[in-house]
């Protein structure tokens, strides 16, 4: 389990707060009892997570570019954060085939730009950088990738990832092992949940289709992906934080986060459970403009169930169905801050049992 005593009033600097993973791990730091500060792009949706779970109210929240030097590095010698968790970013695949050199500044540069402010900073002791499973070079094989295979990337944000990553453990080998500061970059599966509403998602896109009772699009059924819960890596990514703090020279590094092999299914599939879940829906697929992207992807975790001892908690049925129950509490309209942390006291007490 989390150690809530490590957590309560730790300064923790999370980058893309107001995004949808941002924003699901801003509300479990704060449950832990951190001293949580965001600094992020306004949320790029609308609804949006962030503002629906009144996070706007909860977090000292500086608004700016990740590559805006001075309000970052006025950002970080103010705060002076002791956990570092970057997750700004241009995060979609697509969308970095027509903002290409958006997406190359933000995840490349945006990434340089804050470990080298990070450089001087007194206080800090953890730097997460959480990339994503596609910065491997994809060789559309069944195995799982491992943390040591060769990152690459056939699209800018695959490619975009892969050197932010690099980048990453060029910083830590050079500049912050010296310093006893754990260093390490986490590469997740992909996340589903509910308060998402990104656009070109499959989940959302569904999610949107469903509450309209429209057919739900999907370009390639038979890809293939590593679909977990949103808390499944957030988990993760905190338990390895409290190791880095202890021993930084042991836990820095790559590590994978990602589901169980029978929970690497295809968009089809998903598409068919969701519907289900949702008591209807049904989808057809749609031969847009083709544009590269890969149809097998599959992560090795081994190495934190091994050193971490990290396992998924809940299959991809269950996670489905919180995204469906949370949905219909928005509908409702509950708390959803407070139904958010319902479903993360949930999750928190299943894996407690499972341990």
């Amino acid at each position: 389990m989390l150690d809530k005593q490590f957590w309560n009033g730790r300064r923790v600097l999370v980058t893309g707060h107001t995004g949808f993973k941002g924003s699901w791990l801003s509300i479990l730091l704060l449950s832990l009892g951190a001293d949580v500060m965001g600094y992020s792009k306004q949320p790029a949706a609308e609804p949006n997570m962030f503002n629906v779970c009144r996070l706007n109210a909860l977090i000292p929240t500086v608004i700016g570019d990740i590559a805006d030097n001075d309000l970052l590095r006025n950002t970080i010698q103010s705060f002076e954060p002791e956990v570092v968790i970057h997750m700004a970013a241009q995060p979609l695949v697509r969308e970095s085939y027509i903002n290409t050199l958006e997406t190359y500044s933000v995840n490349i540069m945006g990434t340089v730009n804050l470990l080298e402010i990070l450089k001087t900073s007194n206080h800090l002791k953890v730097i997460l950088n959480v990339t994503t499973d596609k910065c491997y070079e994809n060789k559309e094989w069944v195995w799982g990738y491992r943390e040591v295979d060769a990152l690459g990337g056939h699209d800018p944000y695959s490619a975009s990832k892969a050197c932010s990553d690099l980048i990453t453990t060029s910083y830590r080998k050079s500049f912050f092992a010296e310093r006893g500061i754990g260093v390490a970059t986490v590469r997740a599966g992909n996340v589903i949940g509910g308060g998402d509403w990104s656009t070109d998602r499959l989940i959302p896109d569904s999610i949107k289709a469903l509450i309209k009772g429209t057919k739900i699009i999907i370009r390639k059924p038979h890809a293939v992906r590593p679909w977990q819960h949103v808390l499944e890596p957030l988990f993760g990514y905190l338990l390895l934080a409290e190791k880095l703090y202890k021993d930084d020279h042991k836990y820095s590094g790559a590590w994978n986060f990602g589901p169980r092999d029978s929970d690497v299914i295809s968009v089809e599939n998903v598409v068919r459970k969701l519907s289900e879940k949702w008591g209807s829906g049904s989808f057809e697929i749609q031969n847009d403009i083709e544009l590269h992207e890969a149809t097998n992807l599959k992560l090795d975790c081994s190495k934190a169930s091994i050193i971490l001892d990290w396992t998924p908690v809940w299959e991809i049925d269950k996670a489905l169905d919180k995204v469906v129950n949370w949905t219909t509490a928005w509908i409702e309209g509950k708390d959803m801050h407070t139904y958010t942390l319902s479903q993360i006291n949930e999750y928190l007490m299943g894996r407690n049992k499972t341990n």
